[in-house]
């Protein structure tokens, strides 16, 4: 009998370690070995590297490989497609994550029944779920299509010979942390088995040209749980994003061989399962307060889709020693930073005043261009001043408090003029050479002091 013996992996970057070490040499996180018991496991035909392919790799001349542009497979949901760059791409392997009850597993099987509904055929593995409740899952969604195949397994062995005997169109497991490989010995999602996993699949993806989607649980932190390494082998990253009490769902693409990483696809979770949002700058601004201190719209680019967003700020005296600087739905360093701008340039006292910042609609924004639209929002609290309703803020702010130029104002200024926007407040260099749209008033502004005159006065 094959003698047992114990090494540690990092969770994070899957290093090896004989001991247990507090803090990993290789991505120098604290607390992230776990303890594994291996022993060496008889040879398998789907070890890792070894599904069947039909020729070995050779080198060849960069001169002479030929190219031909990838036909995407288009599934029939539009802000879908556009996260993925246009469609999915054949032979690529994506990673979905989310929180659990998010709607993972009703997405991608409204995915499959799309592509099932055009002679695709479709194979759905799942790990979690007998065949039977799949099934009940289907009918609720109304899914009956014929080419789509259910399969319960988790067995790795199991599932590439279903593929390889099936050459399905795509191929769909959830999750990756439920399958396992018979040469490891470790239990299924631990950092062995959810590796050795993902390296078959992947081998199986590029071998055969056959997509596949992997879904990947999540931590505590909201990052894909295993090893770091999982998403450097994947082709694309997604996370679905939402709260499971509100019904707006959003698809984040954080990584994309294929296409754009900036892009976002916005949906409706309801009885029938997920809708698109084709408007998402009506959605979130229709519950939006009028004649209300505090609240700016911003034209903020999502990828290629410009996207109107309302920013609420909170401005209130301090009640201890030291005030508060709040943020949700943009990076926290912010919100101080353009304080100590709109203190140091608009002589605003903000130092004993708690700050509270808020993107509505549940939305995460990092672009600078949002910056004059919060500095806007937190001196309007400040002097409980609102704005006017039919303005809308652009720019991004200096610490010498100039506002500087940003991109793609010619769709930013379009969304907003079709949302009913009169007046925008943008930077003075993006004037250069553009004309905005008829009955829309475009103010250019050098400084946030101009800008505040303009929005506030």
């Amino acid at each position: 009998m094959a003698k047992t013996k114990t090494v540690y992996f990092c969770q994070e970057c899957g290093y090896e370690s004989p001991k247990w070490m507090g803090r990993c040499p290789a991505c120098h996180q604290w607390n992230t070995m776990v303890e594994e018991k291996v022993r060496p496991a008889k040879s398998n035909k789907h070890s890792l590297g070894s599904v069947s392919s039909e020729r070995k790799s050779k080198p060849s001349s960069i001169n002479k490989i030929t190219t031909q542009k990838e036909k995407r497979i288009e599934t029939g949901m539009t802000e879908f497609n556009r996260v993925l760059g246009g469609g999915i791409v054949p032979g690529s392997l994506v990673l979905i994550g989310g929180d659990p009850g998010i709607g993972k597993s009703t997405l991608l099987l409204q995915v499959s029944s799309q592509l099932a509904a055009k002679q695709l055929e479709v194979l759905y593995i799942s790990g979690e779920e007998s065949e039977k409740q799949t099934k009940l899952r289907a009918d609720r969604l109304g899914i009956s299509e014929e080419e789509l195949f259910i399969m319960a397994e988790t067995n790795i062995d199991d599932i590439i010979d279903a593929v390889e005997n099936m050459s399905p169109s795509l191929v769909v497991i959830d999750s990756i942390q439920t399958v396992y490989h018979e040469a490891v010995t470790s239990a299924p999602g631990s950092v062995s088995q959810v590796r050795e996993c993902t390296g078959t699949l992947m081998k199986l993806a590029k071998t055969k040209g056959i997509p596949i989607f992997i879904v990947g649980h999540v931590t505590k932190e909201g990052s894909i749980a295993g090893p770091r390494l999982l998403e450097h082998m994947v082709d694309s990253v997604l996370y679905f994003e939402g709260e499971r009490h509100h019904t707006f769902r959003i698809v984040r693409s954080v990584k994309n061989r294929f296409g754009s990483t900036h892009e976002m696809g916005i949906f409706e979770m309801k009885e029938e399962g997920l809708v698109e949002v084709s408007n998402p700058s009506e959605i979130f601004l229709e519950e939006r307060s009028q004649g209300v201190a505090g609240s700016t719209v911003v034209a903020s680019m999502e990828g290629t889709r410009p996207m109107l967003v309302e920013i609420q700020a909170l401005i209130s005296p301090t009640q201890f020693g030291n005030s508060r600087r709040m943020a949700t739905g943009l990076d926290h360093n912010r919100v101080p930073l353009l304080m100590a701008v709109l203190e140091k340039r608009a002589g605003l006292l903000l130092q004993n005043q708690d700050a509270y910042v808020k993107v509505a609609g549940g939305v995460k924004l990092d672009e600078p261009a949002i910056d004059l639209a919060v500095s806007v929002s937190i001196a309007s609290s400040f002097r409980d001043q609102p704005t006017k309703p039919d303005d809308c803020f652009i720019g991004e702010v200096g610490l010498t408090g100039e506002v500087r130029r940003v991109s793609r104002i010619d769709q930013r200024v379009q969304e907003a003029s079709k949302l009913g926007f009169k007046r925008i407040i943008l930077p003075r260099k993006n004037l250069s050479g553009f004309k905005g749209p008829d009955g829309v008033e475009l103010i250019g502004v050098d400084s946030v002091q101009e800008a505040l005159k303009a929005g506030l006065e």
